[in-house]
């Protein structure tokens, strides 16, 4: 109530998967990133992300996924999360 009475707006709630994602290959290999999940994702799946500034995609590997994330709990904005581009094994 003290929110809206300060004349901010609350935001609407949404629930989305997220999957952790090593990195291994290319330049970042090592590094660990959160992506929003895609359908059919699971633990240890070989996925294709991009990566940096330019999207550049590399081979990762899913660590775990995370289900029903509420926007507001996020490990990552949602308005900045990048999609796992596709499985691959």
């Amino acid at each position: 109530m003290i929110h809206s009475m300060a004349g901010g707006n609350l935001q609407k709630v949404s629930y989305d998967d997220y999957a952790k994602v090593k990195i291994t290959s290319g330049a970042n290999a090592g590094d660990i990133f959160w992506y929003l999940s895609i359908t059919g994702a699971k633990q240890g799946d070989k996925v294709l992300v991009p990566v940096g500034f330019l999207g550049e995609l590399q081979e990762g590997e899913i660590l775990r996924i995370d289900k029903n994330i509420s926007s507001q709990m996020s490990p990552v904005p949602k308005k900045r999360a990048k999609y796992i581009n596709k499985i691959i094994k």
